[in-house]
């Protein structure tokens, strides 16, 4: 599942050739770690991770969690635990053990990341932010529009010229709680 796709990209460009394809589905693949720089994992993927154990539960820094793979001890290396003993809070990361304990030692935990479908309004931010950097670049001669509307005078604290506050104002309601990256 992609952020964005090249169709919905040359849509919010207004563009009908194939002439900036390749260009285009670079500044998809690089606005993507932006989006997610501010709101988590968009895109689902794999994540393997050693977390230091808190009694009864661990946390994961990669939110939001789809789903648990494993939860296996590190250290003394051990079997993977029963997934049905555990219960994981999708939005926050946070495994619970419903019998037993995680103090004491390393886990090793593997989950799927991101988000099972893309909220149409990250959709839209990750639109928005692709006609910024896109007229940055390459003015209101390629993609339409004037980029009187595009140009950014100040930076904004944490993310410089690139992302403007429309995209940042739409990313609010999924932001990542303080001190997850």
């Amino acid at each position: 599942m992609a952020l964005l796709t090249l169709a919905e990209a040359k849509a919010q460009l207004n563009i009908e050739t194939s002439a900036d394809d390749a260009e285009l589905l670079a500044y998809i693949d690089a606005l993507t770690s932006v989006i997610e720089q501010h709101v988590g994992p968009v895109e689902t993927r794999q994540v393997t991770e050693t977390i230091q154990g808190r009694s009864p539960r661990i946390c994961l820094t990669h939110i939001p969690a789809v789903a648990l793979v494993s939860v296996t001890p590190a250290i003394p290396a051990g079997s993977p635990l029963d997934l049905g003993g555990l219960l994981l809070d999708a939005p926050t990361g946070i495994v619970h053990h419903r019998t037993g304990t995680f103090a004491g030692t390393l886990w090793i935990a593997v989950y799927t990341a991101g988000r099972s479908a893309i909220p149409p309004t990250i959709n839209l931010a990750a639109r928005l932010l692709l006609q910024h950097l896109w007229r940055t670049q390459n003015g209101s001669a390629r993609g339409g529009g004037g980029a009187d509307d595009y140009a950014v005078t100040e930076p904004i604290p944490g993310f410089g010229y690139a992302v403007p506050n429309r995209v940042l104002e739409l990313l609010e309601p999924f932001k990542l709680p303080p001190g997850v990256a």
